[in-house]
């Protein structure tokens, strides 16, 4: 029997309920996740000759089987879809992200709370603020809390590192309480912690009014230094404030979604207003197939709470929904807050000025993106111009060597596709061949392990690049096109070569170089690429490196654990041990007269090893 027919058989069998469907193809992975009212009808639209997007077509044709989970209300369903969304991360199902992952701000939940940003939501206790729309915004709103509440910003552990050392300069500033005198209780700590939560929250009124009050009594008191700090807090508050738009009255909380489709422009603009002011603005650029139906709307809203901090207690929608996902959008929401939550499309008054607010951040959005694709295309046919390539690359890959001394030697791979760093196809390469600090060795051995891959089905390999750049000159070319003979392989590869400042100054093929100088797009778009490997390379180093750092070399000698390393390092510093007789490492406890001969064995053999060299 076809395989569609077996399929379309298999979702007649199924029941009219609330339920979850989960498509998977013929690796069994789980490739798309969708949940219905009425699970028979949507599971068997899949696979009738009905219209359905190219996206959609393409993920129908690797089904091989489905499951299905049912559910007693469509609420279940949703909420279902969203956990095990979360859980296998399908190829085909769109979240409600941007290219960049955005920033929040987190506060850990100990005795003595950190604040930091972080790009990582993790689900643990700590409290997370944002998302921000853009980093720097997120530093600026920590700086401000950090500044007016005096918080630690160093990275000691309290109530552990109480007393250890001697206050830090902040101290002196009095930008920092300084918990590490010990005259500051978990409690009083908290409380300050507390009060710049509800300034990120966007609830600034109460801290106000009540540093307000505080400053009029240290005044009272006579503590005019006290008063004076308290003034300051207050200026920064409402210079924090003034960054914020005041769209409506001081107590509204409302978030604000706005959908602008054309021809080519696909956003979601969402407008976050708290007590009454714009505290934040996130943009989402989508596929055509994001918002091809109605569900697949609701999901994507449903979605987006899943990572906010807080839901706000009313979400406004500036496009048609029926009355029926409306509700089921409330009461998800609703499940998800513990508190009741309005959703609903306005038709007059604040919310709609609102929604046009948000209409117009679209719009622009979408206009934004249009001129930087525009400019990005023009500057990669320029880019495949100055190569003499034909047309311009889908895919670039650019590799760079990065080395602590002669250890720790790792090659990065950066991947540039369809307009964009492909941070999911970036790989490290851990240099195991070469003696030494050997950059022609290390790429040499880079490329050769990952373009053997080409073709042979591993994930983000096996797809041959469209071109290749190396971080160095000539000789770096004539290795990678080395490489690429021995396996049969015909790419075209070239140089990024340097100037005095580390700036890519211009191309090489290996016999000629192409000078970049006065071409400012190209120069740019090769720039960000360099900068990339470069970091990626230094990253996976660092990585490396680190692991090493655990470890004593001690370790590495037969016979020696973490423990005898342990006792040795105790008894003298490593200098002394490498040079040390058998009978002074034979005294110190624990070691026996075998390890003090395999220790004083290795560090002979590799200091004779280092005069080799």
């Amino acid at each position: 029997m076809p395989k569609i027919d077996r399929l379309r058989e298999k979702a007649l069998s199924l029941p009219q309920t609330p339920g979850v469907y989960i498509m998977k193809n013929k690796d069994g992975t789980v490739i798309y996740v969708g949940k219905a009212k009425r699970l028979k009808n949507r599971v068997v639209s899949y696979f009738t000759d009905t219209y359905h997007t190219p996206k959609t077509e393409r993920m129908i044709a690797q089904v091989e089987d489905f499951d299905t989970i049912l559910c007693q209300t469509e609420i279940e369903a949703l909420t279902l879809e969203n956990v095990l969304i979360k859980k296998h991360t399908p190829k085909y199902n769109i979240r409600l992200k941007d290219d960049k992952s955005y920033p929040y701000i987190k506060v850990t939940k100990e005795d003595y709370p950190h604040l930091f940003v972080t790009r990582m939501r993790e689900r643990d206790k700590a409290h997370y603020f944002g998302p921000y729309s853009g980093i720097s915004g997120a530093y600026a709103a920590l700086e401000t809390v950090m500044r007016i509440f005096s918080l630690a910003s160093c990275k000691r552990q309290f109530p552990r590192d109480i007393g250890k050392e001697r206050p830090c300069i902040y101290k002196e500033m009095g930008r920092c309480v300084a918990p590490c005198t010990g005259q500051v209780s978990a409690e009083e700590y908290g409380a300050l912690v507390r009060s710049a939560m509800e300034v990120l929250d966007g609830r600034v009124r109460d801290t106000r009014t009540r540093l307000e009050a505080e400053m009029l009594t240290a005044a009272e008191e006579l503590h005019f230094e006290a008063a004076a700090k308290l003034r300051d807090s207050i200026k920064a508050i409402d210079a924090l404030c003034e960054k914020q738009k005041v769209v409506s009255d001081a107590s509204v909380h409302r978030d604000v979604f706005s959908l602008y489709t054309d021809e080519t422009e696909c956003v979601m603009a969402l407008l976050s207003v708290r007590e009454g002011s714009l505290v934040n603005k996130n943009v989402f650029h989508l596929s055509a197939e994001a918002i091809a139906e109605e569900e697949s709307i609701i999901s994507l809203v449903a979605a987006y709470y899943d990572t906010a901090t807080a839901i706000p207690k009313q979400v406004l929608l500036d496009f048609d929904i029926d009355n029926e996902n409306l509700t089921l959008l409330s009461d998800y929401l609703t499940l998800c807050a513990g508190h009741k939550i309005e959703v609903r499309i306005p038709e007059r008054g604040d919310g709609r000025s609102l929604c046009r607010m948000a209409a117009e951040n679209a719009k622009e959005a979408a206009r934004q993106h249009r001129l930087d694709s525009e400019r990005e295309d023009k500057n990669l046919s320029r880019f495949a111009s100055v190569l003499g390539m034909p047309e311009p690359p889908r895919r670039i890959e650019a590799y760079d060597i990065s080395n602590v001394g002669n250890e720790s030697i790792t090659a990065s791979m950066v991947v540039w596709e369809a307009g964009k760093m492909k941070k999911s196809d970036y790989r490290s390469f851990h240099i195991r061949t070469t003696q030494g600090a050997d950059d022609y060795g290390s790429m040499r051995e880079c490329l050769t392990r990952r373009l053997s891959h080409i073709g042979d089905g591993t994930p983000s390999l096996s797809e041959a690049p469209d071109l290749i750049l190396l971080d160095g000159g000539e000789a770096h070319v004539h290795v990678g096109k080395e490489v690429l003979r021995s396996l049969g392989l015909e790419i075209p590869v070239f140089g990024m070569v340097k100037d005095d400042f580390h700036k890519t100054r211009a191309l090489t093929d290996g016999e000629r170089e192409l000078s970049i100088a006065l071409e400012h797009g190209v120069y740019s778009f090769i720039y960000k690429i360099q900068e990339e490997a470069h970091r990626f390379a230094v990253k996976g180093t660092m990585a490396s490196k680190t692991k090493t750092l655990t470890h004593s070399t001690l370790e590495k000698i037969e016979g020696i654990g973490p423990a005898k390393a342990k006792r040795l390092l105790a008894a003298m510093p490593l200098s002394e041990i490498r040079v040390a007789s058998e009978e002074k490492l034979a005294s110190v406890k624990g070691i026996t007269k075998e390890n003090a001969r395999a220790i004083a064995a290795y560090y002979k053999t590799k200091k004779t090893g280092d005069k080799t060299k």
